[in-house]
């Protein structure tokens, strides 16, 4: 589960609640495309803009709709309250695992980050897959903690942030967080443009947004990096790089999956939670030049 393809599909919501259909609908295309898992209520998922009882609804809706593809379910909350809850709930819905993020306001120390995971890890009876994103939690993991962290039960990935976009550079690092895990511990990339690099350097998963709208093409890169082609997982990534040129100009990869989601049709306009919004205007355009540069514009209708 925690390994090949983890596609992080939206949650499609306004304020008004859930796209229920249009969550449905997402889900089922990558259950049909049998990515290696669904990951559901992470950042791409908009898990800290929902409340418990949406979440656990979620959880429900894809897990029913994932076939025999396993879900993973973000359980992130400020509080440990609300994520033994979180976790709770995803258990109960049927979730093969579960993924957490150390969520604040606050700025936590390590050990009140490591009590936080063997607090859950004691509560859980499916896996765990620590979620390493300083971009939003504001987090720090030092390679140390998480090798703390490995060793306890339940925990079977680690998520890790987008690497260097160099080959030696990333098997350098990968290669020090390996020496401190168990070795039933997966790591996972983050950051689709540094997809290839990650997984020809070690990674064991990607967890993708790209995968969340386009399970067939982020499928295809990761089967190459498993099988060794490492030339072919970078050249069907540099394919891609005017949608990572996307990522870079708008601050990172949500609000381009949202507007690719709303010009695809897939979901209804608006798909975010307020304040958040999909891009506008001209650089809406932008985007819809991309896809059809790419040819993926027909490709994510289902």
């Amino acid at each position: 589960m925690f390994t090949g393809l983890s596609a992080f599909p939206l949650t499609p919501l306004n304020e008004q609640g859930i796209q229920e259909q249009s969550l449905i609908g997402l889900v089922t295309r990558l259950a049909e495309a049998q990515v290696d898992s669904i990951g559901v209520l992470g950042s791409t998922g908009s898990y800290a803009y929902l409340s418990v009882e949406e979440r656990a609804r979620v959880a429900k809706h894809c897990v029913e709709n994932a076939g025999d593809v396993p879900v993973v379910v973000g359980i992130g909350a400020l509080r440990t309250r609300d994520v033994l809850t979180n976790a709770d709930n995803a258990q109960k819905a049927g979730a093969s695992g579960v993924l957490l993020a150390p969520v604040s306001y606050q700025k936590l120390t390590d050990d009140e980050v490591f009590d936080l995971y063997k607090t859950v890890c004691h509560s859980l009876s499916v896996p765990l897959c620590v979620y390493d994103n300083p971009g939003t939690t504001h987090f720090e993991f030092s390679d140390e903690l998480h090798g703390r962290i490995a060793h306890l039960p339940q925990i079977r990935s680690i998520k890790i942030p987008p690497v260097i976009n160099d080959l030696a550079t990333a098997r350098e690092r990968i290669a020090r967080l390996r020496a401190l895990i168990p070795h039933d511990v997966t790591i996972g990339i983050s950051g689709d443009p540094v997809a290839a690099v990650g997984l020809n350097a070690g990674c064991d998963a990607w967890y993708s947004v790209i995968g969340g709208l386009y399970p067939n093409a982020a499928l295809a890169l990761t089967r190459a990096a498993q099988a060794g082609d490492a030339k072919q997982a970078e050249a069907l990534s540099d394919a891609l790089e005017p949608l990572w040129a996307l990522y870079r100009e708008y601050g990172g990869s949500l609000r381009v999956a949202a507007t690719i989601a709303e010009v695809t049709g897939n979901v209804r306009q608006p798909c975010l939670p307020q304040p958040l919004k999909t891009l506008q205007g001209d650089d809406r355009i932008k985007v819809e030049q991309v896809l059809e540069k790419l040819s993926l514009a027909a490709e994510f209708k289902y």
